[in-house]
C-alpha cells in the first residue's frame, strides 16, 4: 500500500498561484526573534525587516553571512550542501548583515530544517555593503535551502548582492508524496520561487530603502530548471538568469525517464565483461552517454542512477508500479512493473499530460546563461542543455541567450576531488558565467558566443579550482546550440 506519511498538499485545492500572488501583497505579522544593531549601523534597519506572506521568521544580526561562519553560529546545515563543491574552494568571508530564516504557509512536513517540520522554508541574506542587487535561487536534487550556500550564496553575498533562496515546498526522496495529481510536487517548485522572489525583492524595498537594481534569478539542476521556467513564465520579475546544467523536462522527451532505464538496463552487462559488454557500451554512448565517461559510470550506478529513476517516475507515473511506492531499487530487467524495463513512449499519454505540467520551452524573456559540463552522466548534455539550446533559438528567442558547454565538467563538483586529472570543477565557470551576466546588464558587454570551453592543457588542480575563462570561441560550433 502507498505509505501514508506525508499527506497530499491541500494547498493545490486552495488555488496556490493565487495565494502566492497576494502573498507578495500583503506584510503579515509573524512571530520574529531579532538581535539589537550594533551602535555602528552594522544591521540597520533590522526593525524593518519583514518577510510579505511568511508565516514564520526570525532575524539574526550576523558577523558572517558566508559559510565562514555560518557553519559555526548554526545558520546554515553543511549537510544540505555536501558533495555539491570541491573540497578545496575558496570560502569568501567578510561579509557582515542580516540572515532571516523562515516559513511561507504549507500543509507537508518534509523539511526539518530548524525542528520546524514545516516545508517552503527559505533563506534570505541582507548584505550590510549592498551592490543594489538580488540573486534568488531553488534548490539542486530535493535539498533544503541551504544547499547552494557554498556553490553560490558565499560568492554572490561576497560581491555585494543580497540572496534569497527557498526549499522548493518539499524536499527528500520522497517528495512525490506532496501534491495532488501527478507532478503536483514539481509544480509547486515553480510558484515556490516566484513566491519568494516577489517576497524578497518586496523585503531588499523595505529594508534598504530602494528596489534592487537587478534581480538574478539562478541554480544548478532542478535549480537550473527553475531558471529556465521562471525566465519563461515570469521573465517580469528578473532581469536576467544563469542556469548551471538545469533538468530538461519536455512531455515528448528527451527527459531522465529516457535515458536512465537503459542506463540501469546497460552498465551491468558492461560492467560485467564478457562478449556482450561492447554492445552494451555503445548502447550506452547511444543513450547519451558520452565516450570517455566510462570512469564515471559505476558511481553514478551505485549512487544516483538508480533512485532518481524511480522517484522521479514515481511522481510522474505513480500507476507504473500499483500500488508500489517508487519501485524496487535495482530490480534486473524481466521483473515485473522493474524501472529497469521503463519504457516511457509506451506510457499512457496522462504520463505526458503530467511532464507537460512542468516542461519547458525554450521562450525566455530575459538573459540567460547556460552551462553544463560535457562529462555529466547524470543528465548527459546531449539529452540536455544541447537540446534546450536549441529549444531556445527556435523560439526565437537567440539574441537573449549564451550556453558554455565546459569540457571535462561533470554533474558534482565533488567529484573532482576523486578525479582530479580527469574532471574540472564547474562552479568557477558558473562564476565567469555570473559574472559575464552581471556585465551583460549593467554596462551592455555582450558575453562571447555560446561555444565549447576547452580542458585547458596541462593545468594542475589549484589553477582548475581558482579559473575559468569564458573568452574566445573554443573548439568550433556547438551541436545544434550555436
Amino acid at each position: 500500500m502507498r505509505s501514508s506519511c506525508g499527506s497530499p498538499s491541500r494547498l493545490w485545492q486552495r488555488g496556490l498561484p493565487a495565494a502566492l500572488a497576494l502573498a507578495a501583497l500583503v506584510l503579515t505579522p509573524v512571530p520574529a526573534t531579532a538581535a539589537s544593531p550594533a551602535p555602528d549601523g552594522h544591521c540597520a534597519n533590522l526593525a524593518r525587516v519583514g518577510v510579505p506572506g511568511a508565516e514564520y521568521q526570525q532575524t539574526a544580526c550576523m558577523e558572517e553571512l558566508t559559510t565562514a561562519g555560518t557553519v559555526a553560529s548554526g545558520h546554515t546545515d553543511p549537510a544540505d550542501w555536501a558533495g555539491l563543491t570541491p573540497k578545496n574552494l575558496t570560502v569568501p568571508s567578510g561579509v557582515p548583515g542580516i540572515q532571516i530564516d523562515g516559513y511561507f504557509p504549507d500543509t507537508s512536513t518534509t523539511n526539518t530544517n530548524h525542528g520546524w517540520n514545516h516545508d517552503a522554508q527559505f533563506v534570505i541574506r541582507l548584505p550590510d555593503d549592498w551592490n543594489g542587487g538580488l540573486v534568488v535561487a531553488g534548490t539542486p536534487g530535493n535539498r533544503e535551502q541551504y544547499a547552494n550556500d557554498r556553490a553560490i550564496s558565499d560568492w554572490v553575498l561576497s560581491r555585494g548582492y543580497a540572496y534569497a533562496a527557498t526549499d522548493k515546498g518539499n524536499t527528500g526522496a520522497a517528495f512525490y508524496r506532496d501534491g495532488k495529481t501527478p507532478g503536483d510536487a514539481i509544480a509547486e517548485w515553480n510558484d515556490r520561487l516566484t513566491q519568494l522572489t516577489r517576497a524578497a525583492r518586496a523585503t531588499v524595498t523595505r529594508h534598504y530603502g530602494r528596489v534592487p537594481s537587478r534581480t538574478l534569478v539562478t541554480g544548478m539542476s532542478n535549480g537550473g530548471y527553475l531558471v529556465r521556467w521562471q525566465l519563461e513564465n515570469h521573465p517580469e520579475l528578473y532581469d536576467g538568469g544563469v542556469d548551471w546544467e538545469g533538468t530538461l523536462w519536455r512531455s515528448d522527451g528527451p527527459t531522465l525517464l529516457n535515458f536512465l532505464p537503459k542506463a540501469l538496463r546497460d552498465f551491468p552487462v558492461y560492467a560485467a565483461g564478457g562478449e556482450d559488454a561492447p554492445q552494451a557500451r555503445q548502447a550506452m554512448h547511444a543513450a547519451g552517454f558520452p565516450a570517455g565517461s566510462e570512469f564515471l559510470w559505476p558511481y553514478h550506478y551505485r549512487v544516483y542512477w538508480d533512485l532518481t529513476q524511480r522517484i522521479y517516475r514515481e511522481e510522474l507515473d505513480p500507476g507504473f508500479d500499483g500500488a508500489t511506492e517508487a519501485g524496487t531499487p535495482y530490480c534486473p530487467a524481466g521483473t515485473p512493473q522493474c524501472d529497469t524495463d521503463y519504457d516511457y513512449a509506451a506510457r499512457p499519454d496522462s504520463v505526458r499530460k503530467a511532464v507537460q505540467k512542468i516542461a519547458l520551452t525554450g521562450r525566455i524573456g530575459k538573459p540567460l546563461i547556460t552551462l553544463q559540463g560535457t562529462l555529466d552522466v547524470l543528465l548527459p548534455i546531449s539529452q540536455d542543455s544541447d537540446v534546450y539550446a536549441r529549444m531556445v533559438r527556435e523560439a526565437g528567442r537567440g539574441g537573449l541567450y549564451r550556453y558554455y558547454r565546459i569540457e571535462g565538467g561533470t554533474h558534482t563538483d565533488a567529484l573532482f576531488d576523486m578525479f582530479p586529472d580527469r574532471l574540472r570543477p564547474l562552479t568557477p565557470c558558473y562564476r565567469a558565467a555570473f559574472t559575464a551576466l552581471d556585465g551583460w546588464l549593467t554596462t551592455g558587454r555582450r558575453p562571447p558566443a555560446s561555444h565549447s570551453v576547452p580542458l585547458p592543457v596541462g593545468a594542475d588542480a589549484t589553477t582548475l579550482l581558482d579559473d575559468c575563462s569564458l573568452d574566445g570561441p573554443g573548439k568550433g560550433r556547438l551541436p545544434s546550440a550555436s
